[in-house]
């Protein structure tokens, strides 16, 4: 093209649009090959294949000694998105809902891969409680993580019966923290999330009051717009190895639940039941999670979690970027 551009008298605009094919061909190419000199990733107890790809270092095989890969613990989707939105990771793994939150309040986030459709989240109460029903929940404390599932959960299954957040009291404490305080009997129940929802349940006898698997959005793991404009083969990269965990998961459950207990330093049986309640089997973003989320939206709405005027449903087509998983996501 360059010399076609400079076969006649080179005018301005010729020479213009030389210095534009010269420079295109000289820096697009790099800028969509290179990848940066660091991948950072978080890794959670509630996404077990994140532990599967942090333990056997397929990433780092993946990428190469050019380029470095940090591995970051986050404790539950609100700590995941502070660190995509602040830089300390380039890839976070939340749940879609807490996703959806963040993008429509500001955080230009895509979700680029499911990692899992787990049943990780339920409302418990302590093994000697006397509540029965949500609708005892009324006037109560209620430990949650604000801007996590659980927190959305909650506020979901209240909903159902009538009650909102105003007629309980929520306890914003980290899910760690929340448990604490369901056992000790500082709140009456608990927006809990696994591993520790499954400890709670089997070492202190704590009991489900209410379940909702329509109300346990998927796993997901987002990037922001930026780095997936200026790295996609770092995306690309990073999805083929977690596809590679996750076929791994799907083949030695045993394994996964050591490695599980392992991380977390829970018991055995614990991590067993966490991953009882989680399925792999659709990694692939689409419809199916499109649907799901637009089901949770009004409540963002209602509960004014979000900004007025804000098109959640329009935030969700946003979110979801299904385009990277078709190129890297194994057939079912």
């Amino acid at each position: 093209m360059r010399n076609l551009l400079l076969a006649g008298k080179p005018g301005p605009l010729t020479r213009l649009l030389a210095f534009a094919a010269t420079t295109f061909a000289l820096v697009a190419p790099a800028q969509a090959a290179d990848l940066p000199k660091e991948l950072k990733l978080d890794y959670a107890y509630y996404s077990p294949t994140s532990l599967v790809l942090k333990r056997f270092g397929w990433l780092e095989e993946s990428v190469g000694k050019d380029t470095k890969v940090t591995w970051v613990f986050s404790q539950g989707s609100n700590r995941s998105l502070e660190y995509l939105n602040s830089g300390g990771v380039d890839f976070g793994s939340t749940a879609g809902l807490a996703a959806v939150l963040s993008r429509a309040n500001g955080s230009p986030i895509k979700t680029v891969y499911i990692a899992s459709r787990p049943e990780w989240t339920a409302l418990v109460v302590g093994k000697d409680s006397p509540i029965k029903t949500l609708e005892d929940l009324k006037g109560k404390k209620i430990a949650a993580t604000k801007g996590t599932d659980p927190f959305l959960f909650t506020l979901r299954s209240l909903e159902t019966v009538g009650l909102d957040k105003n007629d309980v009291e929520l306890v914003h404490l980290q899910h760690a923290d929340g448990r604490a305080a369901l056992e000790k009997g500082d709140v009456d129940a608990w927006a809990g999330l696994d591993p520790l929802l499954a400890a709670s349940q089997l070492q202190a006898g704590s009991r489900i009051l209410h379940r909702n698997l329509d109300f346990n959005s998927y796993g997901v793991v987002s990037v922001t717009e930026k780095f997936a404009k200026q790295y996609p083969q770092a995306i690309d990269k990073v999805l083929a190895a977690y596809e590679k965990a996750r076929a791994w998961a799907r083949e030695n459950p045993e394994e996964l639940a050591q490695i599980l207990s392992q991380e977390s330093g829970l018991p055995l049986e614990v991590a067993k039941l966490q991953l009882e309640r989680t399925d792999f089997s659709n990694a692939q973003p689409g419809a199916e999670h499109i649907a799901a989320l637009k089901a949770a939206a009004p409540i963002l709405v209602s509960e004014q979690l979000v900004r007025r005027g804000t098109d959640v449903n329009a935030v969700v087509e946003q979110l979801i970027e299904p385009a990277f998983g078709k190129q890297v996501i194994a057939s079912k």
